[in-house]
């Protein structure tokens, strides 16, 4: 009967998909919160541009490992109750940083949370392939990310025109609230993923010499790595230039609110388009268009309200890219052993893009301008469009 409902001893009932993506916008909706005064909170603590950036790039980098380490406790593990202690977890953690006003707690709490954020990742994108078809992994995909962005949508406007009147540890016990509300919700779901292995793979080094040992999941790993490459640009260093710009900080909301529309209205379009024709074409139309924003914005940064305006155009890319990424890298792995062993290491291409996005830009603010960064970004953005040509045109459509 569609992706949100389906006929079940004669009586209506919410699909699988549709239970798992109502709680994913709740636990989105909670991200969307923190991350969107993440980086004023991170200036409470340390106090420039590239402090922020280089400490952030650490925390990508201990997630990078995480989710190689994790690897044996996913093979192993029931998904399902991994995510749901995952979200049990982060919600203790985001009261704690709401209470928290000390450094060192700080780095201790955040540590936590970056290796407690892995396991959730890996458990939750396994969850949703396993509920899904194999011919509909894409139109899976983008219907989960629209309704993640959904929240990305009004969580940035909530914390903006609302919460932060209140102040920043009201923020975070919003987003504790919310993700225990999907933590009972997930267990109220009954959705069941007891996807496990008895052989399990403990050598770090060994999955992740093969994972990169075959061609497309070396492609697929820095295509998506590109994506969260590019969002570090409008998470992190976008708000930054607003406050540099004399803006107020309920702005940032607005922007971030802006940069989410184009998501929410375009990725499940583009996932179905997508699955029919192919993810090779969008990755290639999406890293294009994303090298003209660049560009753009690279010429107009002195004009700020013009140079947010263009880097909101660029979702509008992103659209193409941040669903078909993942399913592509689901449409060339092999069977489920495969998906239980380098799902996690495939989703340490989050944290590359972090990484990379963070740091870089972050030692090239101590020698140059901020329009620079652009430069930076742009080209990343052409050797991924140069990639995408070696990128295998599966059509999930054609596939039984």
């Amino acid at each position: 009967m569609g992706i949100l409902l389906r006929k079940h001893h004669g009586t209506i009932a919410f699909t699988g998909i549709a239970k798992f993506a109502f709680i994913i916008f709740i636990v989105s909706l909670s991200s969307a919160f923190t991350d969107t005064i993440w980086a004023v909170y991170l200036k409470s603590f340390l106090q420039n541009e590239a402090l922020i950036g280089l400490y952030s790039g650490f925390l990508s980098v201990l997630v990078f490992l995480s989710f190689f380490f994790l690897v044996p406790l996913i093979e192993k593990s029931n998904k399902s109750k991994l995510y749901a202690f995952s979200l049990l977890i982060l919600s203790v953690l985001y009261v704690l940083f709401a209470i928290n006003h000390k450094l060192i707690f700080f780095i201790i709490l955040s540590i936590i949370g970056t290796i407690i954020t892995a396991m959730k990742i890996t458990s939750m994108g396994i969850i949703v392939r396993d509920i899904s078809r194999k011919d509909s992994v894409s139109k899976n995909e983008g219907f989960v990310y629209s309704f993640n962005n959904v929240a990305w949508v009004f969580g940035p406007l909530i914390v903006s025109l609302i919460l932060l009147d209140f102040g920043i540890s009201y923020v975070f016990l919003s987003s504790a609230f919310l993700i225990f509300l999907a933590f009972i919700f997930f267990k109220m779901s009954k959705i069941y993923d007891a996807n496990a292995m008895r052989k399990i793979h403990a050598n770090v080094f060994k999955n992740f010499m093969e994972f990169f040992r075959n061609r497309d999941r070396t492609i697929s790993y820095f295509i998506s790595a590109g994506v969260t490459f590019w969002w570090v640009l409008i998470y992190l260093y976008t708000p930054l230039l607003i406050l540099e710009n004399g803006m107020k900080e309920s702005f940032i909301g607005i922007f971030l609110f802006a940069a989410a529309v184009p998501l929410i209205l375009f990725e499940y379009p583009f996932s179905k388009l997508a699955g029919k024709y192919g993810a090779k074409k969008f990755f290639l139309l999406g890293y294009f268009f994303m090298v003209v924003i660049s560009i753009l914005a690279f010429f107009f940064v002195n004009q700020i309200y013009i140079v947010l305006g263009i880097l909101v155009l660029g979702s509008f890319g992103m659209a193409m890219l941040e669903p078909t990424t993942e399913a592509y890298f689901f449409d060339i792995i092999k069977n489920k052993k495969e998906e239980n062993r380098f799902y996690g290491p495939y989703n340490t291409a989050i944290e590359v893009g972090l990484i990379f996005g963070k740091i870089f830009p972050a030692i090239l603010l101590i020698f140059l301008p901020f329009k620079y960064i652009f430069i930076i970004f742009g080209t990343v953005m052409f050797f991924l469009f140069l990639l995408s040509f070696k990128a295998r045109n599966i059509v999930e459509g054609k596939r039984n």
